[in-house]
C-alpha cells in the first residue's frame, strides 16, 4: 500500500468498534453507516482468502470473521466500516472464497447453496448471481457468486469442477448455452457451440 495514506486505527481498534456495533445480533448494518473515510489500513485479502495485517497473516479465525462482517464495497474500493470510521483495505480478487456447496432439487428447480471460507452460506439465484470471468491470455475461468451487497466469493477449483457436473443446456440470449440452474435462474457458462464433443 505504498504511496497511500495510511491511518492510525489498529486492527484491534477496528475489531473493538465492530464488536460494539454488532453486539452479537448477526451482520451489522454497514449499508446504513456513513462515517468519514480515515484513509487506508495496511490490510490485504489474498486471492486464496487469507487476510493479512501489516504483511502478516491474521491467524485468529474469529478476528477475520469479525472483520468480514464490517466489510463493504464502495464503487471499486473495499472498506471496513464502523459507525465512527471507514478505512480502505486491499482485496487481490474477491473477499471470500466459496469452498464447498450443497444442492437441492435438480434441473430448473435446483438450488445451489455455497459455503464460504468464513462461514457464510448463500444460495445462488437472482439476489446472489453466479458469474464467470475468463482470463484473456489463458482462457482459464474464474467463477464467482455474490455473497452479500456486491461482495463476491471466488469459487474454488474443486467446487467449480463439481459444479460443471451439474451443468445443463438451456436457451439464453437467443442461443443454446451450457450453464447452471439455481434459485429459479439459469446462469450461462459457455455457449453450447463452443463445447468440444
Amino acid at each position: 500500500m505504498s504511496g497511500q495514506n495510511t491511518v492510525n486505527p489498529s486492527a484491534e481498534d477496528l475489531a473493538t468498534s465492530a464488536r460494539a456495533a454488532s453486539n452479537g445480533r448477526g451482520l451489522p448494518p454497514v449499508h446504513l453507516w456513513n462515517p468519514p473515510h480515515c484513509g487506508n489500513l495496511d490490510m490485504r485479502i489474498a486471492r486464496d482468502g487469507t487476510w493479512y495485517y501489516e504483511g502478516t497473516p491474521i491467524n485468529r479465525p474469529e478476528m477475520v470473521r469479525l472483520f468480514s462482517t464490517i466489510l463493504r464495497k464502495d464503487g471499486d474500493s473495499y472498506v471496513l466500516v464502523t459507525p465512527v470510521e471507514k478505512v480502505g483495505i486491499t482485496v487481490d480478487d474477491a473477499p471470500f472464497v466459496a469452498v464447498d456447496f450443497d444442492t437441492k432439487g435438480s434441473g430448473a428447480t435446483q438450488d445451489i447453496c455455497f459455503h464460504t471460507n468464513l462461514g457464510d452460506t448463500v444460495t445462488a439465484g437472482p439476489d446472489a448471481p453466479l458469474r464467470i470471468e475468463r482470463d484473456e491470455a489463458s482462457g482459464e475461468p474464474s467463477p464467482y457468486v455474490t455473497v452479500r451487497a456486491n461482495l463476491e466469493a471466488l469459487i474454488d477449483r474443486k467446487s467449480f469442477y463439481r459444479l460443471i457436473e451439474l451443468g445443463a443446456h438451456a436457451e439464453h440470449a437467443g442461443q443454446s448455452w451450457f450453464g447452471l440452474w439455481s434459485g429459479g435462474q439459469f446462469f450461462p457458462v459457455i455457449p453450447s457451440a463452443d463445447l468440444s464433443d
